[in-house]
């Protein structure tokens, strides 16, 4: 009975720390003053856009101070282009994207922007 208990008391130390190891991933926070309608990632300085990430949303649009998981990126640096209702688009340079980080964009951080 003793080697049960010990075995079981393994485990659920294993366990939780496995599932902390695996993080919540990469996510967006929108601290811009407006509803994101596309955001899109290309390696800086390369004007290679990705996806449509806000498609990962459940409403296809990440709204004020809402955070959306970035998937199929890894860590490094980026550039963003960034879409509004409308046909407002405005880029973000050299962001430093981590592993299991949470990357906030404020209306500060928006560049070249276009009506």
């Amino acid at each position: 009975m003793p080697r049960t208990l010990t075995v079981a008391a393994a485990l659920c130390l294993t366990v939780p720390s496995a599932l902390l190891a695996q993080g919540k991933g990469i996510r967006l926070w929108n601290l811009t003053t407006a509803t994101i309608t596309d955001f899109q990632l290309s390696p800086a300085g390369q004007n290679n856009w990705g996806p449509n990430q806000t498609l990962n949303d459940k409403d296809k649009e990440v709204d004020h101070d809402e955070r959306l998981r970035l998937t199929g990126i890894e860590p490094g640096r980026y550039d963003a282009k960034v879409s509004y209702a409308g046909s407002k688009q405005c880029v973000v340079r050299d962001i430093e994207i981590k592993a299991d980080a949470v990357v906030s964009i404020a209306d500060k951080d928006l560049k070249d922007c276009t009506n």
